[in-house]
């Protein structure tokens, strides 16, 4: 006789159809040889279900009979959450130097936390991201707290350790109890410079603590343009060995003005960021992976009204979901690795956002 342990990683994606015509993004990669493997018991999947109409607005008033839910193409018998859940909630920011000029627009949306994303039922945390991960309030309902703690917020180094965030910020909801939504908003630029963890890690334990991501990106030209210049490094070479005009004297503004350094203001950083934003068109950035695979969706903001307007959207979003749960059949429990989600609804015209499925892990044992 042997028994089977059944193990089961809620990962996440990105829409799926009434009628599909989206294609559903290739599974992330598993585990390589040598990675380490945490399995989590558990005999429920959840999928978190936005359904909108044509017009975008979202729908209201399903039921269990108007949703199909498919498991590796097998029909599972699902139950359907309209109430209310408590949410936890991790809001983690990039505070870098880049980012000192947002960073006081960011701290206004502190009285708009509570009665448009998470309810007085809710709590929540904040943390600041630069090459320090900093918790700058543990998870609280009290909302006063909350606004205090991102009045905090002050700019640091040029570092953003966005994928070690962000695998804090699962282990922290990993915390809270399992009847909760965690939500984690991530406030910051689309890439990671500086973090000791991998995306696929962070996503891992995204997937294993039921964790969906919602970014809300920070503009990287308006940082680049706007935030501090860094501090240059001081010239390896010494003034005299640099070549100095015909009849004139090296000293160090001669030489600095031969090497171009400092002389055209800030805008290397712009020229880099349009390398880089070509190089990422080929390059999926973290935050698309965190979205992709957690079932979020993701915001942007360059003003303080574009920051409000994602916020309100956001909320719009959380608490007009349906909670789609069930446990896998018997057939399905057999299917080890992937596991690809589809979730249709019995209406035409209608769009359905979900997960795009999640990891299986089985082990035997004697």
């Amino acid at each position: 006789m042997k028994r089977r342990d059944f193990s089961l990683s809620l990962a996440g994606a990105t829409a799926v159809l009434g009628q599909s015509t989206t294609q559903t993004p290739p599974a992330p990669a598993g585990p390589g040889e040598g990675d380490t493997i945490i399995r989590v018991a558990t005999s429920e999947v959840i999928a978190p279900t936005t359904v909108l109409d044509r017009d975008g607005n979202f729908v209201s008033g399903l039921t269990a009979a108007d949703f199909q839910l498919f498991d590796n193409d097998r029909p599972q018998k699902i139950e359907v959450d309209v109430s209310y859940v408590p949410m936890s909630m991790v809001i983690a920011i990039q505070n870098s130097a880049q980012a000192e000029k947002v960073l006081p627009t960011i701290a206004k949306i502190g009285a708009m936390i509570e009665p448009v994303i998470t309810g007085e039922q809710g709590e929540v945390a904040v943390m600041a991201f630069d090459h320090r991960l900093q918790l700058l309030q543990g998870f609280t309902n009290d909302f006063t707290k909350v606004k205090d703690a991102l009045g905090k917020l002050r700019p640091g180094s040029n570092s953003v350790r966005l994928n070690d965030a962000v695998m804090e910020s699962a282990r922290m909801l990993g915390r809270t109890d399992k009847s909760r939504r965690r939500i984690l908003m991530l406030i910051s630029e689309t890439q990671d410079r500086g973090s000791e963890g991998r995306v696929k890690d962070a996503l891992y334990k995204l997937e294993f603590e039921n964790v969906i991501v919602y970014p809300v990106n920070m503009s990287r030209w308006v940082n680049q343009l706007t935030g501090r210049t860094p501090i240059p490094r001081p010239d390896a070479f010494p003034v005299g060995t640099r070549a100095a005009p015909p009849g004139g004297l090296a000293t160090p503004t001669t030489a600095m003005q031969n090497g171009m350094a400092g002389g055209y203001g800030n805008y290397t950083p712009v020229f880099k960021e349009i390398f880089t934003a070509v190089k990422a068109v080929f390059v999926a950035n973290p935050q698309e992976a965190y979205t992709k695979y957690t079932g979020g969706k993701e915001y942007s903001f360059v003003n303080l009204k574009g920051l409000e307007e994602a916020i309100q959207q956001l909320g719009e979003e959380l608490h007009s979901q349906y909670l789609l749960s069930y446990s896998p059949s018997t057939e399905t429990r057999q299917d080890g690795g992937w596991h690809k989600l589809q979730v249709t609804v019995k209406r035409p015209r209608l769009e359905v956002r979900t997960r795009a499925g999640y990891w299986a892990a089985a082990k035997f044992e004697p």
